[in-house]
């Protein structure tokens, strides 16, 4: 197994508790219909046109900026295992990232690792992309569209 200590200065982590069960953390994380509503840095919005999770399968979308930019995206599964993993290679900037999510009763650990191919390749990618706050608020628009659903099955059930 790789030391992770030897991967520190070309990888981005972020972990987070998130208030939902696990199989709607999934479906919100594998179903474009829904990943399309909270994927990316806040202000942007997104076209998914293909996103064949198996391994092997592309993920392809477009992410628009809020000044009307397009930043297309491509990328590849790498690994499925449904409701605790998924990886993906990026193919530009070329990274792989790895979610793992954990069951926690009503509650949901995601941990997201990004690993780079080099130190300098992340650090181009931070810096001009600010892919550091870009993850920090793809979570936090996660932990809102979900709260969102959870609302919506709280308040159907309570009819």
């Amino acid at each position: 197994m790789e030391n992770k200590s030897s991967t520190h200065d070309r990888e981005l982590v972020i972990s987070r508790k998130l208030n939902a069960p696990v199989e709607l953390v999934w479906e919100v994380w594998t179903r474009p219909e829904h990943i399309a509503n909270w994927w990316g840095p806040n202000g942007f919005t997104n076209t998914i046109t293909k996103m064949d999770l198996i391994p092997g399968g592309e993920w392809d979308l477009v992410m628009h900026g809020p000044d009307g930019t397009d930043y297309k995206n491509k990328s590849i599964f790498k690994e499925v295992i449904p409701f605790k993993k998924i990886v993906y290679e990026h193919i530009s900037p070329r990274f792989v990232a790895t979610v793992n999510f954990e069951e926690q009763g009503e509650q949901t650990l995601i941990n997201w690792h990004m690993l780079f191919e080099t130190a300098e390749e992340f650090i181009r990618v931070v810096k001009t992309f600010k892919a550091d706050e870009g993850l920090k608020q793809n979570i936090e628009k996660l932990e809102g569209y979900l709260a969102e659903r959870v609302k919506g099955k709280e308040s159907r059930t309570k009819r």
